[in-house]
């Protein structure tokens, strides 16, 4: 079954991460895949079965999106109202007091999970007809903060992200293994980079492209990112 390699794979994932240690700028570290597994776990059963044509793929957890409900770009109101996930997150192993997670009951938006469900959700109504054919992964399954700030990826000391770009390279061709899809879809150049990276070789028919990623720190994406997303899926051929 897919889900359950997907699971095996996560499961693999949360462990060879979960245990790294990162310097400044980064004062919290906070693993979705250890304290949000049960949604995390929902959203891979239910959605993660038999192959995909595309699988778009994000950069890490957003701190009101994945942080906070364990799905990828997991704006609370997108995983709970249209994918019909609602299930208990604990606590991180060393919480964040200037991010807590408040699972479900997070009030806050995260914008650019709002802005790639809403788009999603709007062209395919039920969720089921969306995951049909179309996968969402994150290639890092770690946040890091400097206290309230977000800290993405590549803003990490570069001597530390050689064992955990290892392990999330691994975990990358475990997915596209298991759901042998045609692309693989960057969200963002972070994302189509590391994509590249780990993928080109071992998958060479596989196609890799990117589209602008939704983030609210992005002046392209304030400027109606919507409809430039899905030009630019039109324009690769995929819808």
């Amino acid at each position: 079954m897919t889900a359950d390699a997907l699971l095996l794979a996560a499961r693999a994932l949360s462990d060879a991460v979960d245990n790294l240690s990162f310097s400044a700028p980064v004062t919290h570290t906070l693993n979705p895949l250890d304290y949000a597994w049960a949604p995390h776990e929902a959203y891979l059963r239910r959605f993660g079965g038999g192959k995909k044509r595309i699988v778009f793929l994000g950069m890490n957890p957003g701190p009101f999106g994945m942080v906070q409900v364990g799905v990828p770009f997991g704006e609370v109101n997108a995983v709970r109202d249209w994918m019909k996930i609602d299930a208990p997150v604990a606590q991180p192993k060393t919480p964040n007091p200037s991010r807590p997670v408040e699972g479900f009951s997070c009030a806050r938006s995260e914008v650019s999970g709002q802005r790639l469900w809403t788009l999603f959700s709007r062209r395919f109504p039920r969720a089921e007809d969306f995951f049909a054919d179309h996968f969402v992964l994150n290639y890092c399954p770690l946040a890091f903060f400097d206290q309230a700030r977000n800290v993405t990826p590549d803003k990490l000391q570069k001597s530390e992200t050689k064992p955990l770009y290892e392990a999330c390279d691994e975990h990358l061709r475990a997915c596209v293994r298991a759901l042998d899809p045609a692309w693989v879809i960057g969200i963002g150049k972070f994302a189509e980079n590391q994509a590249r990276a780990a993928l080109s070789a071992d998958f060479p028919l596989l196609k890799i492209a990117t589209v602008l990623h939704p983030s609210p720190a992005s002046p392209m994406a304030n400027r109606g990112w919507a409809p430039q997303a899905a030009a630019q899926l039109a324009a690769l051929g995929i819808w």
